[in-house]
């Protein structure tokens, strides 16, 4: 069982920056395969990033090159540090676990409550 709060969401001009943490319980996160996704309203949530338990990174093409996530074991955290963000970056922001590599919502298996990051132009 894993439980996972993320925080650092908030209001940013665009071209700004803004780190997400999630914090994660459990004795087995390192076994975990973590992600980032992002939900706008009335839109379907959709795939920001992921790291593996080793470091593989995998990033959507909307957000290569301008976020960067990363992790820490011994401390169970996760971060996304998001630069240059931009309006359609606006969502809320979820953290998720899986215990297998992928891309889709359905393959991750815990996810926290979200937070809302907005980008005003």
């Amino acid at each position: 069982q894993v439980q996972l709060v993320e925080s650092g969401g908030g209001l940013v001009q665009a071209g700004g920056s803004l780190r997400l943490s999630c914090a994660a319980s459990g004795r087995t996160f390192g076994s975990y395969i973590m992600g980032w996704f992002r939900q706008a309203p009335g839109e379907e949530r959709e795939f920001v990033a992921r790291i593996s338990w080793g470091g593989t990174l995998y990033y959507a093409d909307s957000v290569k090159g301008r976020f960067t996530i990363s992790r820490d074991n011994a401390k169970n955290t996760v971060l996304l540090q998001m630069n240059s963000l931009k309006p359609e970056d606006t969502a809320v922001y979820y953290c998720a676990a899986s215990a297998r590599a992928g891309s889709r919502p359905y393959e991750y298996d815990y996810w926290g409550q979200g937070t809302q990051v907005t980008v005003s132009s």
